[in-house]
């Protein structure tokens, strides 16, 4: 009678044991850092998505922003050698190629790497910008460096993420990990809208204080990188550049109209309209964009 109870004690101990076990946090999932050269965040699974397709173009495609692209890949490159380098603000006109230059950047730098840690770039959708403490804390135990990517970054009405990423970047107590970088793009230049701004000002205590916490955003960019709408003559240069990189087989002159013709009917001259010109020059010709 008494082994009886005894097994039945251990029995129902074993069970709460198990459930107890259950409540507790689950194991933090692994993130295999050599999957890729490439990630995604995935801040409900606490993990970094591999991403082994990567949707980017060769830095010589982007045309007209000489300067910006020379100062991007210089902080790039000094960033991958553990040298000090600057978090990146690429700002200014729609379609200029501000995220498609960030992608090239870490290609290039990164297959220039021969030894020494590997650079990886990291992309962090802005609506998950709130777990940034979480993904630092993944990476910067990393034996790798990281460029973190936030495309289209930009803060509206009563959207309080934004102190998570000054802390981030600079204003935490232990700061940015030596082994990541921030680079962020934005039709904004200060990231949150004028009225929000003003609303600060006229509802604060010390509408100064108040408005400097606004735009002290920008400041932990120390590159601020502006991007410009382009010249008739910068957008046929960029035409050019993509049907000679594809190899198109098209009368330049038949193309050059028809591209002007293009941009006219959309309202606008820019990067990626010439990539869409040049997607629809394709599929008339037959061919394919291999890239």
């Amino acid at each position: 009678m008494t082994d009886k109870i005894l097994e039945a004690l251990t029995e129902k101990l074993d069970r709460l044991i198990a459930a107890v076990e259950r409540l507790g946090p689950a194991p933090a999932p692994h993130s295999d850092l050599d999957a890729a050269d490439c990630f995604v965040w995935d801040p409900e699974g606490g993990r970094l998505e591999p991403v082994t397709r990567v949707n980017r173009v060769d830095l010589s495609l982007i045309k007209a922003v000489d300067r910006v692209r020379e100062i991007l890949v210089d902080n790039t490159r000094r960033f991958a050698a553990g040298l000090p380098a600057n978090n990146v603000l690429l700002w200014g006109a729609r379609g200029m190629g501000k995220s498609s230059l960030v992608k090239a950047t870490h290609a290039t730098v990164a297959a220039e790497r021969t030894s020494g840690p590997a650079l990886k770039l990291i992309e962090i959708h802005r609506e998950d910008i709130a777990s940034l403490p979480t993904l630092m804390t993944v990476l910067k135990a990393a034996p790798h460096r990281f460029v973190l990517f936030c495309d289209d970054l930009s803060f509206d009405h009563d959207d309080t993420s934004y102190k998570s990423l000054k802390a981030a970047l600079e204003g935490g107590v232990e700061g940015r990990p030596d082994n990541v970088i921030f680079y962020a793009t934005s039709n904004r230049r200060h990231l949150l809208p004028r009225d929000m701004i003003e609303n600060e000002r006229s509802t604060a205590i010390n509408p100064s204080e108040a408005v400097e916490e606004k735009v002290s955003l920008s400041d932990r960019f120390g590159l601020w990188l502006g991007f410009h709408k382009c010249s008739q003559d910068e957008y046929l240069e960029m035409v050019e550049g993509y049907v000679r990189h594809f190899g198109l087989r098209a009368d330049p002159e038949i193309t050059r109209a028809e591209a002007l013709e293009w941009a006219t009917t959309r309202g606008s001259r820019s990067g990626r309209v010439a990539w869409q010109f040049v997607q629809d020059l394709a599929g008339r010709l037959g061919q394919r964009l291999e890239t």
